[in-house]
C-alpha cells in the first residue's frame, strides 16, 4: 500500500511503534542504515509487541540504495517530511506505493537532501510552542492521512 522510510532512527520504541502503524496499514517499513540500535534490541520488540515478526520491513544501506531500487515507473513517489517544510502533508493527493521518508529523531533530514527535493517536501503544521512530534506521532498522522484519501472519508 505505501513505504515508510526511516533514515537513522536512533530510538526504538519510535521504529516498534512505527512497524506496528505499518502492519496496521499493510504499509512496507525501509530502516536506512546506520541504525541508533539493534533489530534485536528489546525495546524495539516491545513497543512492536508480538507483531514485530510479521511486520514487512527491509533494512537499506543508506538512501540511495533505496531510491535506485524503488519502482519510480509504477509512479511511486518520495515525499519527504520536515519541520522546514512550508507545504502541508494535508495539500497532497497522495497515491498507493508513496514512499513518505522521515529522518532522525534528533536532527531530522540531511538539509541537503530537502533543498534536492523542495517540492516534494511536506510538514505537518504545529503550534510555535511545539519545535516538533514524536516520530511514531508524525508517522502515524501522515500514514492514515494517505490511508484515508486512498479508501476514501
Amino acid at each position: 500500500m505505501y513505504n515508510v522510510v526511516l533514515v537513522e532512527p536512533e530510538i526504538p520504541p519510535n521504529t516498534g511503534s512505527i512497524g506496528r502503524l505499518c502492519l496496521a496499514t499493510g504499509s512496507r517499513l525501509h530502516l536506512v542504515e546506520p541504525l541508533g540500535f539493534s533489530l534485536e534490541d528489546r525495546a524495539l520488540r516491545r513497543a512492536g509487541l508480538d507483531y514485530w515478526d510479521q511486520v514487512d520491513v527491509t533494512l537499506w544501506e543508506n538512501l540511495e540504495v533505496l531510491h535506485a531500487s524503488a519502482p519510480r515507473a509504477k509512479g511511486a513517489r518520495f515525499f519527504y517530511l520536515s519541520t522546514k517544510a512550508t507545504t502541508a502533508y494535508w495539500d497532497v493527493e497522495f497515491r498507493r506505493g508513496d514512499y513518505f521518508v522521515f529522518g532522525r529523531e534528533t536532527r531530522g533530514l540531511p538539509e541537503s537532501l530537502l533543498r534536492q527535493n523542495a517540492s516534494r517536501c511536506l510538514r505537518i503544521p504545529t503550534e510555535d510552542a511545539t519545535r516538533s512530534l514524536n516520530l511514531a506521532t508524525a508517522a502515524g498522522i501522515v500514514l492514515y492521512e494517505a490511508v484515508r484519501q486512498l479508501h476514501g472519508r
